[in-house]
């Protein structure tokens, strides 16, 4: 019972996370579309920092941005940048969900190479979540769906960033939480602000375009806004199984703006990869207290 209250108070945070993070990759795909990615990427990257600037500037100092591995930050920072391109590019060519359900095996290539970068066994269940993962991917990605396109490799290189980014991260736990969130935003933002100039197609955005790039900054700001606050709250084990809900989000979304809805064997692959997912984060939650 000692859990439940920490739950009950991270949750409704983590959960707007989600909403805030699906509401992002749907934007994304919309202005990916008609605008440059960079200045797409650019515009999630800027409003991000934005956002977590004052807000670990208030929480940590004015000291905030100064990190114990500051190399280490920059690398975490540009895997970061690298995945974030690689998937808001594929959703140019690839429907929502089925793109998001690929992204999900940033778990299983944490388990992959967790040996050979941090010194970790694998245990049977992260192998068994692994494997059925991979099969699920083959699912998904079957000749003659709607996956089965070149930009589908896109989306495996932004899980394999993903996964980097979330073994550095492991490598960091002695930075300041809020030093970290800070310098999550800052490779994408000064990198793409130096491309910028060369990014616009000589055109002003119409009202709605820009409209939607100052959601885009703001859903990244606050959904990485609130999975801070929800990590502050409650540890990453008890939070990691709901990360799957955001399957939900990017299906309605896709439905709801592009038409776009999985057939039955697209959702069949999709179910197998979350499921291996969410059963991977179960086990290392009950295997957690025991290290």
């Amino acid at each position: 019972m000692p859990d439940v209250l920490p739950l009950r108070r991270a949750l409704p945070l983590f959960l707007l996370a989600g909403v805030c993070l699906s509401s992002l990759d749907a934007t994304a795909k919309y202005l990916v579309r008609d605008h440059a990615l960079f200045l797409v990427v650019w515009a999630r990257y800027a409003g991000q920092m934005l956002v977590v600037t004052p807000f670990a500037w208030q929480r940590a100092g004015p000291g905030f941005w100064r990190a114990r591995h500051p190399v280490l930050q920059l690398v975490r920072s540009l895997f970061l940048l690298t995945a974030t391109i690689c998937f808001f590019g594929s959703l140019r060519y690839l429907p929502l969900a089925e793109g998001s359900a690929i992204t999900f095996l940033a778990p299983i290539f944490v388990v992959v190479l967790s040996g050979p970068l941090l010194g970790e066994q694998p245990t049977q269940a992260r192998w068994i979540a692994s494997i059925a993962g991979f099969v699920g991917i083959l699912i998904l990605a079957r000749p003659g769906s709607a996956i089965f396109h070149p930009a589908t490799l896109l989306l495996v290189v932004a899980a394999l960033c993903n996964a980097l980014y979330f073994l550095i991260t492991r490598k960091l736990a002695d930075e300041s939480a809020y030093t970290t969130l800070f310098y999550s935003a800052l490779a994408g933002t000064i990198g793409l602000s130096l491309a910028l100039p060369w990014q616009f197609d000589g055109g002003a955005p119409t009202l709605r375009d820009g409209t939607l790039f100052l959601l885009l900054g703001l859903f990244a700001g606050l959904g990485h806004w609130f999975v801070i606050s929800a990590y502050l709250l409650a540890p990453a084990s008890m939070l990691t199984p709901f990360t799957y809900l955001q399957m939900i989000w990017a299906t309605l979304y896709g439905f709801a703006i592009f038409g776009q809805l999985p057939d039955r064997v697209s959702a069949l692959g999709m179910a197998i990869i979350v499921a291996s997912g969410l059963w991977l984060a179960l086990q290392e939650r009950v295997r957690a207290p025991r290290e």
